[in-house]
């Protein structure tokens, strides 16, 4: 987090007490002040950046609402789109393309020397910028009426759990919380104690422990590529990005309920999916949505024929890549995503449930090892080196330290696969969320114990920081 773990736990129990001391519009008043003080806690620049953003959007929200010439209102839309997108676009994108542009013109015989521009990615701009796009476009389709309270709307965009990364709100969900007085609910504040402590379960014990797997078979600490490298390092790094960020937003959800708001569910046992439009499905569901309706749908979904749908579910994953990270190995995973999902959509069409010949858990081993072959693009630093580690597949090599490192991946990812399993039978949002108060205590005694005593020793930042 932008502050060490013990601060950011320190703090929210600070801004949590104030916060319930104080009337409805204080309390507002009061969270958009400390939300300001989280984000600027890092670098006070970019807080005067994310301030200037919503200003702009707040006023022209407004002004679509206000004006009936569709012309305007339609300029309007393309205006806040053009800055948020261009703002967007020069601090995550500039040098990325800048890179590549002076790239192919060596490749072509052109040697060209641009400026060199630190450019330094603000922290959660990317989550912060599909969400004041989704409210401007919801505003613009009289989904919503727009805020007329600037404290209201920039506390919608700012709320701190959610503001670094995730799980993207959207605005008819989380503005109208913002809008409405919250009472003190102590079942729901239960709630999201058990919730920030199965996160940091699955953060600490799970994902940071997988970590020390992934990176070693990344980092080549395991020396030449070879398969049970390759399957280590896979295998590690698919159950470290869930742990991680899973983890993240069960906290993120934990803590806004402290505070009496609902977050949407950001993952549904994702490596349970039987396909890949199942596991999109499941998979970080606060962005898969905004793009199925921001980006899918508006590109035309499937309404003009299969070719075209085709092309628009490879775009809207392309995009979803390189949302992730201006790098290649980035848009070369969403790339996967989307081709996956038109030669699933071309296989499957017309085959009926009853029809299907695969069994759903042979299904489901085949879509986890495909999405487990799309992680390599996503962890890899390079193109190069994503290659490197798919070479491996051809080359068996043992060492004497693999059954061990196997022993220690499983014993730190089975758990997560069993916690996954009982959810699926269960439909709770996490473990024990319908039970009686005593196993529920235990259940958060336990994960307590457990993270004390299991916990990895190195601290990791948590993934999507970098996104």
């Amino acid at each position: 987090m932008l502050f060490d773990t013990p601060i950011f736990f320190l703090f929210l129990c600070v801004v949590v007490l104030c916060y319930w001391c104080l009337g409805f519009r204080n309390q507002n008043r009061f969270l958009l002040v400390a939300s300001y003080f989280f984000y600027g806690w890092w670098d006070w620049r970019f807080l005067c950046l994310m301030i200037a953003s919503t200003t702009i959007d707040y006023f022209i929200a407004i002004k679509i609402a206000d004006t009936k010439d569709p012309r305007v209102r339609r300029s309007l839309l393309v205006l806040s789109l053009i800055i948020n997108f261009s703002i967007l676009g020069f601090f995550k994108y500039f040098n990325f393309f800048a890179d590549s542009a002076i790239a192919s013109l060596s490749a072509l015989g052109i040697h060209v020397s641009m400026p060199l521009l630190r450019i330094i990615l603000p922290p959660g701009i990317s989550f912060y910028t599909f969400q004041e796009v989704a409210y401007i476009v919801d505003v613009y389709n009289e989904r919503l009426p727009p805020s007329r309270s600037f404290v209201d709307y920039g506390l919608f965009i700012t709320l701190f759990p959610h503001l670094i990364a995730g799980p993207i709100q959207r605005p008819s969900h989380l503005l109208p919380q913002v809008q409405n007085p919250r009472r003190w609910d102590s079942a729901k504040a239960f709630d999201g104690m058990l919730l920030i402590l199965e996160g940091l379960f699955r953060k600490c014990v799970i994902a940071d422990n997988c970590a020390l797997i992934a990176n070693a078979a990344f980092g080549g600490s395991f020396r030449q590529p070879s398969l049970p490298v390759l399957l280590l390092g896979t295998y590690a790094f698919a159950w470290q990005i869930y742990g991680d960020f899973s983890g993240y937003s069960s906290i993120a959800r934990g803590c806004a309920q402290l505070m009496g708001f609902h977050f949407m569910v950001n993952f549904r046992q994702p490596y349970l999916a039987d396909s890949i439009q199942d596991f999109w499905r499941r998979w970080h569901i606060s962005l898969s949505t905004w793009l199925r309706d921001y980006l899918y749908i508006p590109l035309g979904g499937n309404r003009y024929g299969e070719l075209k749908t085709y092309r628009n579910l490879l775009l809207t994953m392309l995009l979803g890549g390189l949302w992730h990270g201006a790098n290649w190995t980035f848009v070369v995973w969403g790339g996967l995503h989307g081709g996956g999902l038109a030669v699933e959509r071309k296989l499957t069409r017309g085959v009926t449930a009853a029809r299907a010949k695969l069994p759903r858990w042979m299904k489901r081993i085949l879509i986890f090892h495909f999405v487990c072959l799309s992680w390599i693009f996503f962890r890899a630093p390079s193109l190069r080196a994503a290659w490197e580690m798919l070479k491996g597949l051809g080359v068996w090599s043992w060492r004497p330290e693999f059954p061990a490192a196997f022993l220690f991946l499983a014993i730190f990812s089975i758990p997560l696969l069993l916690v996954d399993l009982y959810l699926e039978s269960t439909g709770d949002e996490y473990c024990f969320a319908s039970a009686t108060v005593q196993p529920r205590v235990a259940f958060g005694l336990a994960c307590a114990l457990v993270i004390a005593l299991l916990g990895a020793n190195q601290a990791n930042a948590f993934i999507y920081f970098q996104f």
